[in-house]
């Protein structure tokens, strides 16, 4: 009972949070640029410098080698979750324009926004290198393989278009940065001039309350009774928040249990954490792009943010057990 309410207290606290923002947009506080503006300040400045300062203060070099565990789980993780996404589009005959945003939707976290903020208030910052592994694979596959599903789901049938610019974005440079000075200056977080290490960290101290402030300005303007829960939002969300942590929880039983794999409780519970977040919130951009349904693939951004406030504490309760 103590770790469901510290569960709902933390979720809480991110709510109000995001309530700020859905009540602001909604008093017109904030014009149309607003939002994009704050999603490059998070993105491009906040964000990296959270990552920097997080990977020198909590992390040694013989500490990135367990990193490459969790690696290997979300690579598993995610591969299994897109084959059994795909038999559910054929399994339940998901009509052209959907099944792509679907696939994506239920194996893409919405991992900046709403997934490093609610990892902190769970788990604390020395959390945040744990969260960037769940990051990187993500960021790649929804970039390559996601946007190639959605691409070839087009009725359309127009071609793909690739960015590489998407694989290495502007957050994981703080991660790149941060490895020089790990290896070879591990006391940088002590020993650099104390202006910088302070501008770094309170910088990086945004991107928890602009990131839930963002999203209830997108909740506002997508608009709450835009949810519709449909039979194809249902196997999304369903994919999304219990199939996806599933998998992950099934791949780290198997590696402790079979293969006798050590990995700390935190590392862990931020995985399956990870694999149970909303939606990606850039799922209605891929959508219009490749003209799928948008107003689906919306409906799936706002039905999966709103309900993660339920779904949080009852994975947190069921992860202790692990």
């Amino acid at each position: 009972m103590t770790i469901f309410w510290t569960s709902i207290q933390s979720v809480l606290s991110i709510m109000i949070m995001i309530v700020i923002g859905y009540i602001c947009q909604g008093k017109g506080w904030f014009d149309d640029k607003f939002s994009g503006a704050l999603s490059k300040l998070i993105m491009n400045i906040a964000l990296p410098a959270s990552i920097f300062m997080a990977m020198l203060e909590k992390f040694k070099p013989a500490q990135l080698a367990t990193l490459s565990t969790g690696l290997i789980y979300v690579i598993l993780a995610i591969i299994i979750g897109y084959l059994l996404a795909w038999l559910e589009t054929k399994l339940f005959k998901v009509k052209p324009g959907r099944r792509g945003l679907m696939m994506t939707a239920i194996n893409g976290a919405n991992t900046v926004f709403i997934g490093l903020p609610l990892n902190v208030a769970l788990f604390g910052e020395p959390s945040v290198p744990y969260l960037l592994v769940y990051y990187i694979v993500n960021t790649i596959v929804i970039w390559t393989v996601g946007v190639w599903i959605i691409a070839a789901d087009d009725p359309t049938n127009q071609k793909v278009k690739f960015d590489w610019h998407h694989l290495l974005p502007v957050p994981l440079w703080g991660f790149i940065v941060a490895l020089p000075f790990i290896f070879f200056w591990p006391q940088a977080a002590t020993q650099l001039p104390h202006f910088v290490t302070s501008t770094l960290t309170s910088i990086g101290g945004l991107v928890t309350p602009l990131a839930l402030i963002y999203i209830g300005i997108m909740l506002r303007s997508f608009g709450l009774k835009n949810m519709r829960l449909d039979r194809d939002v249902v196997l999304t969300l369903l994919g999304r928040f219990v199939i996806s942590p599933i998998i992950m929880g099934i791949i780290i039983l198997i590696g402790l249990k079979v293969f006798g794999i050590q990995m700390l409780s935190t590392f862990q519970k931020t995985l399956i954490i990870q694999s149970a977040t909303p939606a990606l919130s850039v799922l209605p951009i891929l959508a219009d792009t490749y003209h799928g349904d948008v107003k689906f693939a919306t409906n799936i951004v706002v039905t999966s943010s709103v309900l993660f406030i339920v779904v949080v504490p009852i994975i947190m309760v069921i992860i202790n057990f692990i």
